[in-house]
């Protein structure tokens, strides 16, 4: 009798067993990186073929937060609740409304982070189309545009209740300037399990003819957060510092902006009141970037207002906030002003912010 009842939970248990055996499976053989220096295709065409040097333009930058951020939205890896968007319309509207704030800027120059193609966790919308076809509507019809993938995972069973899925998103890159050439490069990241769930950290390199023969040089950057390794959140540091000098020893004009997961304020609790002990975003390190090189911090100090807000609860006042997205400038570009757009992060964890610069 005994042996009766044992059989079939033997064989429910040997079935899960095998089931988890082939999952794991799948996952790791499934896992890939993007290869380095790969070319990115240009889509578009511009309305300028050309920038000028001393004429002022304007370039923003905003992580959409693949369209689920809603200030009522929390994120299980960041210790909140949920690992979808609330719902397909949901998505819709968050990057609608993503969208219209940074149109609002009349921006030269967009940035944007996060922006999912094909996901589970976004229900499948294609959020690059989106955000081009509200362009168009705005009169932006006439842009040069590039789009590197950064995440590209297997489906993630993780959390049980409502896995997170399958996942295609990257950076978004659109200049009303013609980008006449753009490559992927792949950062470091780790080398652990951990990867499998991380993005496949990069940044898109896009090249902007000038009218005195030079070229704006225009990285779209997403650095990594969490780093089991601290030198791995260094190297990716120390990557991009090469990439840029080699471009200015050129004669180059260096912009990188994005989402930099570093205080970009040096210290945020000065405008904030961020406590140091709960701060995961550290500033980039002395002496980690060229004397060339100005980390340009989006702040108004007279009306301090962050451009991130942590994601394990609802937004609410009393929430962790921090300004970890910002620009870093060459020695020949002349920064006018540098600010955060308060959205109240409506649409997404992130606020945009925004440049106004002139090309010496």
């Amino acid at each position: 009798m005994v042996k009766k009842i044992l059989k079939p939970i033997l064989i429910i248990i040997l079935a899960i067993i095998v089931l988890f055996a082939a999952y794991v499976a799948y996952v790791l053989i499934s896992y890939h990186r993007i290869e380095d220096n790969f070319a990115l295709e240009i889509e578009g065409e511009a309305d300028l073929s050309e920038l000028e040097t001393q004429k002022q333009y304007r370039i923003s930058s905003a992580n959409i937060g693949f369209g689920a951020y809603s200030d009522d939205y929390s994120f299980f890896m960041d210790g909140g609740t949920e690992s979808w968007a609330y719902s397909k319309d949901a998505v819709n509207e968050n990057i609608s409304g993503s969208t219209a704030s940074v149109l609002s800027l009349s921006p030269d120059i967009m940035l944007f982070q996060e922006v999912d193609l094909d996901s589970t966790r976004s229900y499948h919308v294609n959020e690059k189309d989106l955000i081009v076809n509200a362009l168009k509507n705005a009169n932006y019809d006439k842009v040069s545009s590039t789009f590197a993938v950064n995440y590209d995972s297997p489906f993630l069973l993780y959390p049980l209740t409502q896995p997170h899925g399958k996942s295609k998103a990257g950076l978004l890159t659109i200049s009303s300037a013609t980008i006449q050439d753009s490559v992927r490069r792949s950062l470091p990241i780790e080398e652990g399990m951990s990867k499998l769930i991380d993005l496949d950290r990069c940044y898109s390199k896009n090249y902007i003819n000038l009218n005195n023969g030079k070229q704006l040089v225009l990285y779209n950057v997403h650095l990594s957060a969490y780093t089991t390794d601290p030198s791995t959140a260094t190297n990716q540091v120390v990557m991009l510092n090469e990439d840029m000098l080699e471009e200015l020893n050129k004669g180059n004009y260096i912009i990188a902006g994005g989402d930099m997961n570093k205080d970009v304020l040096g210290d945020s609790s000065k405008y904030f009141g961020t406590s140091s002990t709960e701060n995961w975003a550290q500033p980039i390190p002395d002496g980690l970037l060229d004397d060339n090189f100005t980390i340009i911090g989006p702040i108004d100090e007279s009306n301090p207002v962050p451009s991130c807000r942590n994601a394990d609860s609802p937004y609410t006042e009393d929430s962790f906030v921090l300004t970890i997205d910002g620009f870093i400038v060459s020695s020949n570009i002349d920064v006018i002003d540098a600010n955060v757009l308060d959205t109240g992060f409506k649409y997404s964890d992130h606020n945009p912010v925004y440049m106004d610069f002139v090309l010496k």
